[in-house]
């Protein structure tokens, strides 16, 4: 039966009656197979039409450069009857023009419109993988104009109707057809989900609203409305339309397969059946599929017709591997209670919100909030509520199937688990420097980028891949409504990231949904932002930290009681009137708390700072070298110091003095009694002002010279992380061992594969090159071309924005 329209003009009926023909072959091409071979079967295809179309199920060992999957073409006048008697044949791949002599045995014969079809998918594996599997090219030849689909688009099935059937381009120059897409206009509530008004690339297909219209290749369409197919040919149609999430059911998928087994997670959805199988259809270890619902039975119904062929080894739900049955669990369990229970993609952890029996179902069933959103409801079975819990959260299954996920817990932060609200957490340790070459390095390591999380990938790789100064985070008490997004931080993210060495950009983007939809920003999920505003809101919003910075003013008047400042972060701020060119992060922070007053008024186990510039282009200085120690010991407003002329113990302190060029470029200026009034005997200096240290509580003022002299203690912290922006572009460094050429440095959208639906990929590389240039002479740095230098070391040196800091008596795991 032809069909033509004037959006299908590829399919003429010239070319139905050339198909038509060669099917009306089959049974004397099926002869030629028994006795000359399969190839005589192409051959026969050949002679009736002006062009054959194959596709390569092998590459060539001849020519090895033309890939399996690749479509070709053979030209009439290239087939002559000569060929009949030998075991290659000539063709023209599309997108060619040169003839190549391939095998018959690793050709396999098209139709146009399958040709057509598949010229739509870019990648040659995936286009033969098609080809064999054939199931979603066999639904897409029965689609037309006006057939009700669904449309994958941006990790979602979009409803929609067909208007446009045709090719999105000319054919090449030399090429007889080109690629066959569908045009789809939505409907529905998802309106407005596409990406075009029915126009590509300034030609018009068809019409519709404006971000209505999706082109999409076959492998990306589904029937909304699947025809019946025999599988189960005999068995009452009403016995397919009752399934229920966490039913045993086999299917089959055509006649020639055999019969598979597995469990419903989600029915009726579009025409598809999401279900947990036991094996994949190569007979390993089974996984999640979706199957059209007219291909599956339950297999209980199964159980009671005469199908014995079909009739599974195992019945019960509870004995499959989907859910394994635990003796003596149904005893244990009540509402409250913390579970595991295997799914196709491995052991899932829940909390049971409900118990007891549902309609249709004999066994007792428990309700399960799962710790992921790996389930199908919101608490919600058959649209009856019976508890409450997140979209996907949710998940029925029979009380046998759970199994108490207390023996799985840890007791103790001794033996590596952390308490966290009744459930336990395993807490994966930082990676040791000896590890990090063999764990963390090479492409696809770290975080992987996707859509502008270059902010957040870069921050939470800084943070947490090689240091723990800040896993207080992880398992400090939070509010509930927090609890989703401190679980996502540390097992989605900080747990791969320290023990695979590899975040995919799913769990990143689950951490942006939940904060979008907590309702701190509504562009999350699509925005860049800056590092600093993700910090502050996971660490104070979110979480409530105790604030990592506390600063005390030095112009508090006398008699006043002090207040104290606190913060997260630290922006250094500069008078434009200093005299650095090459500063240091030290001399930066230094002349920072000067021009603001302020002191530490403790020392914090972890500082951040951002360094002064305005925006993300304007930058106050080329280079700035980064301080792998930084002293604090002058920054506190409470400690003991010592003279930087003698040693002794400091009592004064002098500003003034700290801008005069006659001393060091770095560190306050703290005295002696002694010191401070030799240094201000001088002319230029007798107008300063000293002021008087404080000590702590109950430490005397006066000591007898010497007694202190080289033993007060230097407060420093140690870097560990560098961020750097070049282009809205964050990238960073970390410094996992002590050793001068320990770095590595982290780019979250290094490379890329593909274009809208490709994917970034992430990279990890040793970067030991910078250690050359952290000891390099001031004047020799300063001389440096920052596009000549080595590797990756420019990036550190000329675009650092934030340098993280830690106290090494702070840190979690020692």
């Amino acid at each position: 039966m032809t069909q033509t329209c004037e959006s299908c003009c590829w399919r003429d009926d010239s070319e139905h009656r050339r198909i038509e023909e060669i099917e009306s072959k089959q049974g004397e091409i099926g002869c030629l197979e028994k006795t000359e071979g399969k190839s005589r079967r192409l051959l026969t295809a050949m002679a009736s039409r002006d062009k054959a179309y194959v596709i390569l199920t092998k590459a060539s060992q001849s020519v090895g450069w033309v890939r399996a999957g690749s479509i070709c073409y053979i030209k009439e006048n290239l087939y002559s009857l000569n060929y009949q008697k030998k075991d290659t044949v000539p063709v023209i791949c599309i997108g060619s023009s040169i003839t190549y002599n391939l095998p018959l045995d690793i050709l396999q014969p098209l139709s146009r419109q399958k040709s057509e079809f598949l010229l739509a998918v870019e990648s040659c594996e995936e286009r033969l993988k098609e080809f064999t599997q054939s199931e979603a090219l066999d639904q897409a030849m029965e689609l037309t104009v006006g057939s009700e689909v669904t449309v994958a688009q941006n990790g979602e099935w979009l409803k929609g109707v067909i208007r446009y059937i045709g090719p999105l381009s000319d054919p090449g120059v030399l090429d007889p057809i080109a690629g066959v897409f569908f045009g789809v206009e939505l409907q529905g509530e998802d309106k407005g989900k596409g990406q075009s008004d029915g126009t590509y690339r300034y030609k018009s297909h068809f019409k519709c609203q404006k971000d209505c219209g999706v082109f999409v290749p076959f492998t990306r369409i589904r029937p909304l409305h699947p025809k019946l197919s025999a599988p189960w040919a005999g068995i009452p149609e009403n016995l397919t339309q009752t399934l229920s999430v966490g039913d045993r059911v086999t299917y089959i998928l055509d006649d020639k397969s055999d019969c598979q087994h597995g469990m419903v997670l989600n029915p009726m959805k579009d025409g598809m059946i999401l279900i947990s199988t036991d094996t994949d259809e190569h007979g390993k270890a089974g996984g999640e599929r979706e199957i059209p619902w007219h291909c599956v039975i339950k297999e209980e119904d199964l159980n009671t017709g005469d199908w014995h062929k079909c009739k599974p080894e195992r019945m019960d739900i509870s004995d499959s591997p989907d859910m394994v049955k635990d003796p003596g669990a149904d005893v244990a369990l009540k509402v409250g209670s913390v579970v595991e229970v295997n799914l196709a993609k491995g052991p899932a952890f829940a909390t049971v919100r409900w118990i007891g029996s549902l309609p249709d179902r004999p066994s007792r069933m428990a309700g399960l909030e799962l710790k992921e959103a790996c389930g199908v409801s919101d608490g919600t079975f058959k649209d009856v509520r019976y508890f409450t819990c997140a979209p996907k959260h949710g998940l029925f299954v029979k009380v046998s199937s759970c199994r108490p996920g207390d023996r799985f817990l840890g007791e103790t932060a001794v033996n590596g688990h952390f308490g966290h609200d009744g459930q336990d957490i395993p807490a994966v340790p930082p990676l040791r420097s000896e590890d990090v070459k063999t764990v963390l390095t090479g492409t696809m390591k770290g975080i992987q980028g996707h859509c502008n999380s270059c902010y957040m990938d870069s921050a939470l790789f800084s943070l947490f891949s090689c240091s723990s100064v800040l896993d207080s985070l992880l398992f400090k008490k939070t509010k509930p409504n927090d609890e989703p997004i401190q679980k996502t931080l540390l097992r989605d993210i900080v747990c791969p990231l320290r023990s695979k060495g590899f975040v995919p950009e799913k769990s990143v983007m689950k951490l942006r949904k939940q904060v979008q939809e907590r309702g701190h920003c509504p562009s999350y999920t699509t925005d860049e932002k800056d590092p600093e505003e993700f910090l502050t809101l996971i660490m104070q919003d979110i979480l409530s930290l105790e604030p990592l910075l506390k600063l005390k003013s030095c112009n508090q008047p006398k008699g006043l009681t002090e207040m104290e400042q606190t913060s997260y972060l630290y922006q250094i701020f500069m008078d434009y009137n200093h005299s650095l060119v090459l500063p240091t992060v030290q001399q930066l922070l230094e002349h920072s708390f000067y021009n603001n007053g302020i002191k530490l008024a403790e020392v914090p186990s972890c500082l951040i700072l951002t360094m002064p510039r305005s925006g993300k282009q304007f930058k106050m200085f080329p280079k700035i070298i980064p301080s792998l120690q930084l002293d604090i010991t002058a920054l506190l407003s409470n400690g003991l110091q010592q003279c930087v002329l003698c040693g002794q113990l400091a009592h004064v302190e002098c500003s003034q003095c700290f801008t005069d060029s006659v001393f060091s470029s770095t560190g306050l200026k703290v005295f002696c009694d002694m010191c401070s009034t030799q240094v201000h005997f001088h002319p230029s200096r007798q107008s300063h002002k000293p002021t008087s240290l404080r000590f702590p509580e109950g430490f005397p003022h006066s000591c007898s010279p010497g007694s202190l002299a080289h033993t007060v203690p230097q407060e420093k912290l140690e870097l560990f992380a560098v961020l750097c922006i070049e282009t809205s572009h964050y990238v960073s460094f970390v410094k996992y061992g002590p050793k001068i050429t320990d770095w590595i440095f982290f780019d979250s959208m290094a490379d890329r594969v593909g274009e809208t639906d490709g994917f970034n990929i992430p990279e990890v590389k040793a970067c030991p090159e910078v250690a050359r240039y952290l000891s390099m002479p001031l004047a020799e740095l300063a001389k440096q071309v920052p596009r000549e230098m080595d590797g990756v070391a420019k990036r550190l040196f000329c675009d650092g924005y934030m340098y993280l800091y830690q106290s090494p008596s702070m840190a979690l795991y020692r």
